[in-house]
């Protein structure tokens, strides 16, 4: 008796989905096509038909590509074109803006969609390769003084190494990673907290990568998890931590204390934990905050710049996040923004609450980082 395998069910939501993604792939491919091969250019035959084949090519493989998700290779590949194709298709628009002075100023074609044709190419190109030396780079350290105001002298010039978003994955970044430990360790932070989305894959597959993390050399090391790690066993990535000698703070919290003052370190699950299916997971500040006083001041970590309205609701002094990147790829940050209440850097959200949200070490998806430096941020707490 033989059985075949069940074909994937048809749905509405499928096929809108597979619709939207062939439109918007088209767009991203057919605009910098046109910017670089216009017809009016009069490039020589067969130049215009020649690239179109090679645009189509790739729009394709970058489709094909994404769907082989178990692949590095294939993750690889995919990811950098669809980096290179949003940097093409967003500067395109933008030299379209020279193309209409030229046109106002009596610039004729060819020689007008010739002049465009080779700027684009020319900032394309400039803007990948420092896109792509801005994500592969050890990230600079960003420092950042913040007043609290219940913080007691006691813990004034207390210092927290902040990581978030190290996103390891296809990419081999183990001597990255080591790197990037080391310029922590020079700052001889107190405090080190990583803010969530170590990996893309579970803590078996990216163990090479995240091993380093066990060396980072500060009397005290929080962890707590991102949306990421829910999308491939987060427990895993709590049960690894551990062992590397984070202390994970899962609906957790910790009180650092000198001299009798208190200071609480908290931590909370992403909030994609409480759809995720892992069971015991769901973001619950309530029982992270459950034993403390209302005299302690609070440093909450949770991934998400969103929960910033549950922590002014709940008091907390200081929340640390991630998740943005900064927007990443210029000028992406502006979707962010939609979404997300800061992009980067510290704000105030009440009389007691503030939030500081890093742009993150690492990078997610294409290979790629454009006017949104990755950083370490090594943050000093000032008693008010």
């Amino acid at each position: 008796m033989t059985t075949t395998a069940a074909r994937p069910r048809v749905t509405v939501r499928r096929v809108v989905f597979t619709l939207v993604l062939l439109s918007v792939t088209t767009l991203l491919f057919w605009v910098p096509f046109e910017g670089l091969f216009a017809a009016s250019a009069q490039w020589p035959e067969p130049v215009r038909p020649i690239a179109a084949v090679v645009f189509a090519g790739a729009a394709v493989s970058m489709i094909v590509l994404f769907t082989r998700r178990t692949s590095d290779r294939a993750a690889r590949v995919s990811q950098f074109l669809l980096g290179f194709v949003w940097i093409a298709f967003v500067w395109t628009l933008i030299t379209d803006v020279v193309r209409l002075v030229l046109a106002v100023a009596g610039v004729e074609n060819p020689l007008r969609s010739r002049l465009i044709a080779v700027l684009l190419f020319v900032l394309i190109a400039a803007i990948t390769a420092y896109g792509v030396h801005e994500a592969m780079r050890v990230p600079r350290i960003k420092r950042q003084d913040v007043t609290i105001p219940r913080l007691d002298p006691a813990f004034d010039g207390l210092t927290v190494a902040v990581i978030t978003d190290t996103h390891y994955g296809a990419i081999n970044r183990t001597k990255w990673s080591q790197g990037m430990v080391k310029a922590v360790n020079e700052l001889n932070a107190d405090v080190a907290v990583h803010v969530g989305d170590i990996a893309d894959g579970t803590a078996q597959q990216r163990l090479e990568q995240a091993t380093p993390l066990g060396d980072v050399a500060t009397p005290h090391r929080f962890y707590i998890t991102g949306n990421h790690e829910y999308y491939s066993n987060a427990q895993g990535w709590i049960d690894l931590m551990t062992r590397l000698g984070w202390k994970a703070l899962h609906n957790e919290h910790e009180v650092l204390e000198r001299g009798g003052a208190r200071l609480v370190f908290a931590g909370i699950d992403d909030i994609t934990a409480d759809h995720s299916g892992e069971p015991g997971h769901a973001a619950d500040l309530a029982l992270a905050l459950r034993g403390t006083t209302p005299a302690d001041p609070v440093v909450l970590l949770a991934h998400q710049p969103s929960e910033i309205r549950k922590a002014v609701e709940a008091g907390v002094d200081l929340q640390l996040s991630g998740h943005t990147h900064g927007g990443q790829i210029w000028p992406f940050h502006y979707l962010v923004r939609l979404q997300q209440p800061v992009v980067a850097g510290l704000s105030r959200h009440s009389d007691r609450t503030q939030l500081y949200t890093s742009r993150g070490a690492g990078f997610w998806g294409p290979p790629m980082r454009v006017f949104a430096p990755s950083e370490i941020s090594l943050l000093t707490l000032r008693a008010g």
